[in-house]
């Protein structure tokens, strides 16, 4: 029997709640609290905390709704323990405790990173492992061997600074382009040239990948282009979107296809925020292609912060046999991608 479970996410600035039966998606709402962050051109802790408290409810009653179904119907609970932002953190493990406890249902503490990646089991027949994954949000950017996702991650590698979602803010910021940078970068990115500017591959010199094999940096990057608009007072935004952002891509896909052959692992899925951006999937596509690789990456809805991925690995969790979580599950907003189910 595939267990109906509902997913709580509050990492960051999203109240997200999703709902799947199985590996079946049934549900998907989200509250973004991005419009009150954009005037202070990033994610304020305390402004996050308090819209998730505002919208949890609401979010909750529509996701049933959508789902057409009752709480009283949901077999287990799942919400996402770490990392994230430690106050918008509580607020959903607060939730899906209180839940948890008045339903006398279990519940599962998950790992937002993990979560990223359980996304592509929805709707989708095939199993995730093994495969390399590529993960790239707003504050993580790592090369992950995926044995098997509810019980066996191995890092392979991570950013040494900036993620590549972090870049794309503060570079949108430098250029006046607003926030997110992600979607804003991506869309004047279009309108470019991604050849106009040869902007810097952090750590892919043979020096660097001797100690930073499947490591990444984009802070290097950054500067040049900072540089680059000091330098150059009629730049183009659009090239230098597309440049950028071509150099971000470039390096993200060079080190995963790298892992993949270095593991003889021939499956490659890109998860998180950045896996929206359409120039990476595009290249993507064309480089898996070339080395035969197999590439999966969730819908772009799926790609950013959203209570599916967390019940969705509350389901994997399950059909794997793993305990739930115990009464009283702390969140931890440093956590490692190591720690899976709390």
């Amino acid at each position: 029997m595939q267990p109906l479970v509902l997913g709580i996410e509050t990492s960051c600035d999203e109240t997200a709640v999703g709902i799947v039966h199985g590996r079946k998606l049934l549900a998907n709402v989200i509250s973004s609290s991005v419009e009150q962050h954009a005037r202070f051109g990033g994610v304020v802790p305390e402004v996050a905390s308090r819209a998730h408290l505002e919208a949890m409810q609401q979010v909750i009653a529509q996701a049933l709704k959508d789902a057409k179904v009752n709480l009283s119907d949901v077999d287990a609970l799942a919400v996402t323990a770490g990392p994230g932002l430690i106050g918008a953190l509580l607020v959903g493990v607060s939730s899906a405790s209180g839940l948890a406890l008045g339903l006398n249902k279990p519940l599962y503490g998950v790992n937002h990173l993990s979560a990223h990646i359980a996304v592509d089991a929805l709707d989708n027949e095939e199993k995730i492992q093994p495969s390399i994954a590529l993960l790239v949000s707003g504050g993580h950017s790592s090369i992950l061997q995926v044995n098997n996702l509810a019980s066996d991650v191995i890092v392979k590698g991570a950013t040494i600074d900036d993620a590549a979602g972090e870049a794309f803010d503060k570079i949108a910021r430098i250029m006046g382009l607003g926030f997110p940078g992600g979607p804003v970068v991506d869309r004047e990115a279009k309108l470019g040239s991604k050849d106009a500017i040869n902007f810097p591959r952090g750590l892919t010199h043979a020096n660097d990948l001797a100690a930073h094999q499947y490591d990444f940096s984009f802070s290097g990057l950054k500067t040049a282009v900072a540089r680059y608009l000091q330098q150059t007072p009629n730049y183009k935004k659009a090239d230098v979107a597309a440049s950028f952002q071509e150099a971000v891509v470039d390096v993200l896909l060079q080190k995963s296809i790298a892992a993949c052959k270095e593991s003889g692992i021939d499956n490659l899925v890109i998860a998180g925020g950045v896996a929206a951006n359409s120039r990476l999937r595009e290249l993507a596509q064309e480089r898996c292609s070339s080395a035969k690789i197999r590439l999966r990456i969730p819908p772009a809805g799926l790609c950013t912060d959203n209570g599916a991925m967390v019940a969705a690995l509350g389901s994997l969790a399950i059909s794997e046999g793993i305990n739930p979580s115990q009464t009283g599950i702390s969140a931890d907003s440093a956590a490692g991608i190591s720690q899976v189910i709390w």
